[in-house]
């Protein structure tokens, strides 16, 4: 899966603070009632509507996976577009590339 520099950075350079960051997302992954591919398509509209798009490739990665094809990868980017616009549509040249392996 890739991961951003910036997380690897985080992961490298701060163990203990990365253990316990993922410690808490295990936790939060372990407590939802939707299944994988669900929650991963719902983590990506989040990021896309954030406009965290250095998480997006590995997300994808995972949504693709989990079962997810490039056109629910395409919807869940762009599902914000009713509630914060248009900015999501920057993370869906990120999103597909991804998907299509080249990011």
């Amino acid at each position: 899966m890739t991961i951003s520099n910036a997380f690897q950075t985080f992961l490298n350079e701060a163990p203990e603070h990365a253990k316990a960051w993922l410690g808490a997302v295990h936790g939060l992954d372990g407590a939802s009632a939707l299944d994988k591919k669900t929650e991963e398509l719902a983590y990506l509209a989040v990021l896309a509507a954030a406009r965290l798009t250095s998480g997006i490739p590995f997300h994808v990665q995972s949504a693709e996976a989990a079962g997810a094809t490039r056109e629910e990868i395409i919807s869940a980017v762009l599902i914000g577009l009713p509630a914060v616009g248009n900015i999501v549509i920057e993370a869906l040249p990120v999103a597909l590339a991804a998907y299509d392996g080249e990011g």
